[in-house]
């Protein structure tokens, strides 16, 4: 018999909080399937959200298809951003505050107006209609050392776990962002200036508009319809990378203002 939700966000938060690694559910803590995995994250996020404010936004995971196979899934999950935890940059975070810190390197948006979707649906234009800002930001994160490669069967997990979120650094905004193109927009990684990877806005989900069309869909069908005010990080244009105590990560987004990182023990 799956577990109530609660019972499961119960469990995830003691994970969290004694640092324990990635591991399976123990018998009678799982989802049964996706909207269990989703109800459970609610339940999560209702917990976590006593230390750290309450949702501000949204996240996409695994916009990429490669990523999804791997894990087991086949679309991305979304997950959601708690106030404390999104912060303007430059910034610095310590790795000894993480199971294991994983940082991406992201196009976020603000909304400037309510997406209810009462058709179900959302175009790229109804997306981009509500967007008031384009900012670059990193996504801060925790896998707990999870194995890659063993993730397909424990998938549901990592939706329950907020999608891994553990918060967001955001840069420079720009509401002139309609003079860019966002699919055309590269983005480029340093980490103590070495170039650590690059990618395009077309990288997330085909256009960055798309990626927030899904996730305004996804929202809907929760019953928790992305409202203005909202923040959305809408996935990242370069793989993830695992920071190191010492280091400075530096993402510059064209047309933005370098966004930077500090990596403290």
């Amino acid at each position: 018999m799956p577990a109530s939700p609660a019972k499961t966000a119960r469990w995830l938060i003691a994970q969290h909080a004694e640092r324990r690694p990635f591991r399976a559910f123990p018998p009678g803590t799982a989802p049964a399937d996706l909207a269990g995995a989703y109800a459970a994250q609610d339940a999560f996020v209702d917990l976590k959200a006593r230390e750290c404010g309450s949702p501000v936004g949204w996240k996409i995971a695994l916009s990429n298809p490669v990523m999804q196979r791997l894990v087991g899934l086949d679309a991305p999950i979304a997950g959601r951003l708690l106030t404390r935890q999104v912060v303007g940059g430059p910034a610095r975070t310590r790795v000894s505050a993480y199971g294991r810190l994983l940082i991406e390197f992201e196009i976020a948006v603000e909304l400037g107006a309510d997406l209810p979707l009462p058709e179900g649906t959302c175009s790229r234009e109804q997306a981009g209609a509500a967007v008031a800002a384009v900012r670059p930001a990193f996504e801060l994160a925790d896998d707990r050392h999870a194995d890659y490669a063993a993730l397909g069967p424990h998938a549901l997990q990592m939706v329950a776990d907020n999608a891994w979120n553990e918060g967001a650094v955001l840069g420079q905004r720009r509401d002139d962002w309609r003079a860019l193109d966002l699919a055309a927009l590269a983005g480029q990684v340093w980490c103590d200036g070495t170039p650590m990877g690059s990618g395009h806005g077309r990288d997330l989900m085909g256009h960055p508009l798309d990626a927030l069309a899904w996730l305004a869909m996804c929202a809907a069908a929760r019953g928790q319809p992305l409202r203005q005010g909202d923040v959305a990080i809408l996935g990242s244009l370069v793989t993830s990378k695992f920071p190191e105590s010492g280091q400075v990560w530096r993402y510059e987004l064209d047309g933005f203002e370098p966004l930077t990182l500090s990596i403290d023990p």
